[in-house]
């Protein structure tokens, strides 16, 4: 049974023609002749030359949709996340296959949410007057700020788990992104709390203390790109069927 490595495993992605491989606990399965696997991408999210074991366990199907496919190898042993994590931890994973990709993607939707209701309220304020609204930006700002670094943990949690915390682009963008978010959030907030009439009147400090409220939503929308083509890599899709 031929041995293949992670990396060069990366070859066989089913781009410009090549074969379509995929892992499952060690095991090495050629999909090529599925048409479920079109391009070597699969539910436009899953895509091949990658371990999906973790992914298997998440499906709505069980592992005996591979049996009608030949297995053509077997994935090299070498040290992975399994044998550096606790025992207790892998057991938890194993009995709860869902924390090892949904913890992530449920709590980072809080702070997109709150951080565009901060600069979708602090518009209204401007253009109403209501004070209710200037009340509620600065209470989603609040909650954006507590949810921040929840999300930031659950996505480092994540990115040690699926990526062995190797250096992926969209990841390193979005860590940055978020931090330089949240300190413009801080900021925000603590000017706020110190001069709390800052939107009242026109003048330098107030177009730019403005200015740092309608950055957060080119922040949000950076980090949730990136995100997204984490979970659905739009290059990997080809045109769409007509």
């Amino acid at each position: 049974m031929k041995e293949f490595d992670l990396d060069a495993l990366a070859d066989f992605d089913g781009k410009e023609g090549r074969p379509i491989y995929i892992v499952r606990e060690g095991k090495v399965y050629d999909v090529s002749e599925s048409k479920l696997w079109r391009n070597g991408v699969h539910m436009r999210r899953h895509n091949a030359g990658k371990d999906l074991t973790a992914d298997f366990k998440a499906a709505p199907h069980g592992p005996e949709v591979l049996d009608k496919y030949p297995q053509v190898g077997i994935v090299k042993k070498k040290e992975d996340v399994e044998r550096k994590m606790h025992p207790g931890l892998a057991r938890l994973l194993d009995r709860y296959p869902i924390l090892t990709r949904h913890p992530h993607p449920m709590t980072v939707h809080f702070p997109i949410v709150f951080m565009l209701a901060t600069a979708a309220f602090n518009v209204l304020y401007l253009i109403t007057g209501v004070e209710s609204f200037e009340a509620t930006a600065m209470h989603c700002l609040a909650a954006g700020l507590l949810f921040l670094p929840v999300v930031v943990a659950t996505g480092l949690f994540s990115w040690w788990l699926n990526y062995l915390a190797k250096p992926v682009k969209p990841v390193i963008i979005k860590l940055w992104m978020s931090l330089i978010m949240w300190v413009t959030a801080m900021v925000i907030f603590v000017w706020q709390i110190v001069v709390p009439d800052i939107l009242d009147s026109f003048g330098a400090s107030s177009v730019l203390y403005f200015t740092l409220v309608l950055a957060l939503v080119p922040m949000i929308s950076v980090i949730g790109w990136f995100g997204a083509k984490l979970t659905f890599p739009v290059e990997a899709h080809g045109s769409p069927r007509r």
